[in-house]
C-alpha cells in the first residue's frame, strides 16, 4: 500500500519507515509528489493533530495519507511541553537544541525525584474512502540535568531511558526502534490495520 507521510521531517521519515516497510507500506514523503501542505495544528491533543496533518495531506493528495503527532511530556510541568514540544517557547528563532536548553532551564528547580516524563505519539492513517486508523505509543523515562549522547533528535539527549541506562540520544537507531514512542504507536497501528483488513502480514 502506496502512503504518504503527512511530515517534512526526514528524521521521522527515516525512523518511520524502517518500521513500516515491514508491514508492506511504502511510505513517501509529501514533497515527493509535489505536496506543500501547512496545517495549522489547532488541536489540544497529540490526537487531534495527527489527524488534521493526515486528514489535509489525504485531501492534497488522494492517496492515503499517514501523521504522527509527537512530543514530550514532563511530569512536574503538568505534561508539558506535550503538543507544543515542537513550538515549544513559541520562539521562531529556537532550533531543536535551543528548545532542549529552554526545557532544562525551566525544569532547573526540579529534584532529580521527580523529573519523570515521557515521549508520547499518535499515528493516525486516514483513507480517501474515509476511514481512520489511529493508535497511540509511550515511553517513559527520566528528564536529564545535561544532555547526553549525539543520535536521534529533538529532546533525545536529555531523555534517560532506566532499561537501557542511557539516553535515547546514546543508542543505535535498532535499539531506539526496539522501545520508542514511534515504535511502539506504529505497533498498535499495524495491529489495528490487520483488523481493518490492510494488512495481512
Amino acid at each position: 500500500m502506496k502512503v504518504v507521510l503527512a511530515s517534512k521531517n526526514k528524521h521521522k521519515l527515516q525512523e518511520i519507515s524502517k518500521i513500516t516497510e515491514q508491514f508492506d507500506i511504502e511510505l513517501v514523503m509529501e514533497s515527493e509528489l509535489g505536496i506543500d501542505v501547512d496545517v495549522e495544528e489547532t488541536g489540544t491533543t497529540f490526537e487531534e493533530n495527527s489527524f488534521l496533518k493526515a486528514n489535509a495531506v489525504m485531501q492534497a493528495s488522494g492517496l492515503p495519507a499517514l501523521a504522527d503527532d509527537s512530543g514530550i511530556a514532563v511530569d512536574a510541568l503538568n505534561g508539558e511541553p506535550g503538543v507544543y514540544s515542537a513550538r515549544y517557547g513559541f520562539d521562531d528563532t529556537l532550533d531543536d537544541w535551543g528548545r532542549l536548553q529552554l526545557l532544562l532551564k525551566n525544569t532547573e528547580h526540579v529534584p532529580d525525584e521527580r523529573r519523570q516524563a515521557q515521549f508520547v505519539c499518535v499515528i493516525t492513517l486516514v483513507t480517501p474512502e474515509g476511514e481512520v486508523i489511529q493508535a497511540r505509543g509511550e515511553v517513559h523515562g527520566m528528564l536529564l540535568r545535561a544532555p547526553a549522547g549525539t543520535g536521534g533528535f529533538g529532546y533525545d539527549p536529555i531523555f534517560y531511558y532506566p532499561p537501557y541506562g542511557k539516553t535515547l540520544a546514546e543508542v543505535s537507531p535498532e535499539e531506539k526502534n526496539q522501545v520508542s514512542h514511534r515504535a511502539n504507536a506504529l505497533r498498535a497501528f499495524y495491529q489495528k490495520l490487520k483488523e481493518a483488513g490492510y494488512a495481512d502480514k
